[in-house]
């Protein structure tokens, strides 16, 4: 089997997080990098030992050794870059979320179909054995059919400094500034909860009510460049397609939640209770004679794939698994819907 050359888009944290990982596939080469920082690029160069380096995507392109990329690149230019790739028949895996619009999402869905080419978006807790097991329960039919389900991404870094301040940071001040490429809470983490809650029941969102809110967090509302005006929370009730009513929510104000996603799915047969952002990591469910005593009970899920080795796979085999940029395009119209509801909220939208 010939080895696959891979291209990382972005040189920064994340992208240092995917490089990691298709380092350790075998069948998979590091061919290159680029990032516009020179600083940035020379010390991710050194820590994959990569010889060939690029301030920017024309240059690699033009050079033209490598099969794929991984692009970490910021929400705004997803689209620009990921078409580039596309047009000179390079297979993408793209972080999310796939664009910053439906019509962009849409079009980088279509030219990569049109082109043949393996396309997939990295929705981390599509990877998840506890994700990957409920899904297979609905499907089973295991908890009936569904009626209610409660959707939330919970996180406290605008409360608690876990992960640094944010006052002083850069990573997350952009975060907070629709003017640095920033669709707030619903574009960092709803994009998460969304795709999970769809996923997990295989249902899609027929119909929803959105909102969100954005909060004073500084005099005048901007720290030095970074003017603070992302929605730093969502909610929103939703209808899908199966005919299950209920919530999904976001937001960065939860105290003495680090970073915990949960979704918890009610059928007129039983229950399962999903935790995905962790620790604990766990999947349980009340169903059978249980219900009459709600007991809860752990299920063992199968470790699953990462997105980095269904990429992998997908390139070396042609066995393409998942998530695709369709499917994220489905998730980029529901965001745009909560984006244009604003913190205004909007009257329930029917999604056809």
């Amino acid at each position: 089997m010939t080895a696959k050359r891979l291209l990382v888009l972005g040189a920064g944290e994340m992208a240092a997080h995917h490089a990691r990982a298709f380092a350790a596939i075998d069948g998979i080469e590091l061919a290159g990098a680029v990032d516009p920082s020179a600083d940035i690029l020379a010390g991710f160069a050194k820590e994959f030992g990569l010889d060939h380096t690029f301030a920017n995507l024309d240059e690699a392109i033009a050079w033209g050794e490598f099969d794929a990329a991984t692009n970490v690149t910021p929400d705004g230019v997803h689209h620009a870059t990921t078409m580039a790739l596309i047009a000179a028949g390079k297979h993408v895996l793209c972080e999310k979320p796939l664009a910053t619009n439906y019509a962009d999402a849409i079009e980088m869905t279509e030219a990569a179909e049109t082109a043949g080419l393996v396309n997939m978006v990295n929705f981390t807790y599509r990877a998840s054995a506890v994700a990957a097991k409920a899904r297979q329960l609905i499907a089973d039919g295991a908890i009936g059919n569904l009626r209610h389900f409660d959707a939330s991404y919970l996180q406290s870094w605008l409360v608690g400094r876990q992960w640094g301040d944010w006052r002083k940071e850069r990573r997350w001040l952009w975060r907070l500034s629709r003017s640095h490429g920033s669709h707030g809470v619903v574009g960092d983490i709803g994009v998460h909860v969304i795709d999970l809650t769809t996923y997990v029941t295989g249902a899609s969102v027929t119909r929803m009510q959105p909102r969100t809110a954005t909060f004073d967090k500084a005099p005048g509302g901007r720290i030095g460049d970074y003017v603070l005006d992302a929605n730093d929370t969502f909610a929103m009730s939703a209808e899908l397609s199966d005919g299950a009513v209920g919530v999904i929510h976001a937001t960065r104000w939860a105290t003495g939640h680090a970073n915990d996603l949960s979704l918890d799915v009610y059928g007129d047969r039983g229950g399962l209770r999903l935790r995905a952002g962790g620790p604990p990591v766990d999947l349980r469910i009340c169903a059978g004679d249980d219900i009459h005593t709600g007991t809860w009970r752990q299920v063992d899920c199968p470790v699953q794939p990462t997105n980095y080795q269904r990429f992998a796979t997908a390139l070396l085999t042609g066995d393409a698994d998942g998530p695709t940029f369709r499917e994220a395009a489905v998730t980029q119209r529901i965001l745009d819907l909560c984006l244009e509801a604003g913190d205004e909220g909007a009257p329930p939208i029917h999604i056809e």
